[in-house]
């Protein structure tokens, strides 16, 4: 079913349950967030793939994002509107435009939601290593965020989004749409070194 949605071009993912911290100062956004509020609907957190988050007409992005919803806010010491958002749903891009005050709005519609799914017994370690870094990240996580170890979506959004892949390997992790087919890309690239850190097949420490 077709909806529109404001735009919010990132060079970031955001998957489904997690968490996404922004700071608003640009009067397009601060707008589009008093229209989210007063209306309780949310945004589209795409992934920017040409041009700069400050916008302007060059601006493209990926076409299968998730929508944001705003849970929390607060003015931060600098003056600028600080935002805590959750991801929803996933949405695909039907068409896009770019508005007078320069915020891209979009006709979007739902992806079908993955299949409730437990982790397979070859992802175990996964979970293993969800559990170890769950009680070290930012405290947005244990305030927003509910653990669903049993929850192959769950597990693998969260291993996705943690680890630390370049955005368009996140892009592809969001875009599939297996969370098993998804867990088992994760198996043999995400691990926790000696110190508990996670790391990918890159080496580079999260």
């Amino acid at each position: 079913m077709k909806r529109r949605l404001p735009l919010f071009p990132l060079g970031t993912v955001l998957f489904p349950g997690g968490p996404l911290a922004l700071r608003i100062f640009e009067p397009r956004y601060v707008d589009m967030v008093g229209r989210c509020m007063r209306d309780g609907t949310g945004f589209g957190v795409m992934l920017l793939m040409n041009g700069s988050e400050a916008g302007g007409s060059s601006v493209s992005t990926a076409m299968i994002g998730t929508e944001a919803r705003i849970v929390d806010f607060d003015r931060l010491e600098d003056g600028l509107l600080g935002l805590t958002c959750v991801g929803a749903e996933r949405v695909k891009i039907i068409e896009t435009w770019r508005e007078a005050d320069g915020l891209h709005v979009a006709d979007v519609e739902d992806v079908s939601e993955e299949a409730v799914v437990g982790v397979p017994e070859d992802c175990e370690h996964l979970v293993t290593a969800l559990r170890h870094l769950y009680p070290q990240l930012p405290p947005v996580y244990g305030q927003w965020l509910t653990p669903r170890y049993d929850d192959a979506r769950w597990v693998g959004n969260r291993l996705a989004e943690l680890a630390p892949f370049d955005p368009p390997v996140r892009q592809g992790l969001l875009e599939m749409d297996d969370p098993i087919t998804r867990l088992r890309y994760l198996a043999p690239l995400v691990r926790l070194d000696g110190a508990g850190s996670m790391q990918s097949s890159s080496g580079r420490a999260q």
